[in-house]
């Protein structure tokens, strides 16, 4: 089970971007995911009008390593580690360490 999906808000803990806060827009693959507003970049993009994009310069947000983002606990306002834990009837959910309360309600 992944311990960050899509939709879930995260807080960056390491690297340029530290301390900021954003939902996951697309895990890319196993290690990187791409976050709202994080690893932004500038990209020139040339116009083309039978598609109706208009050229200049446009932020680009990039993919980050799973490593440098932990998921945003709102009870505790802080970055926390997380765990899966199988509930009585087989399911699984995803628990946060410090507090023990369930990340999906």
């Amino acid at each position: 089970m992944n311990r960050i999906k899509k939709g879930d808000e995260v807080i960056v803990i390491t690297g340029r971007d530290k301390g900021k806060r954003g939902a996951v827009l697309r895990r890319v693959d196993d290690q990187y995911l791409v976050v709202e507003g994080v690893n932004r970049a500038k990209k020139h993009a040339r116009p083309n009008p039978m598609k109706g994009v208009t050229g200049g310069i446009v932020d680009k947000d990039l993919p980050i390593h799973i490593s440098n983002v932990a998921l945003f606990n709102p009870a505790t306002q802080k970055a926390g580690r997380v765990g899966v834990k199988t509930l009585e009837d087989g399911r699984k959910v995803r628990v946060f360490k410090s507090n023990g309360e369930q990340v999906d309600a």
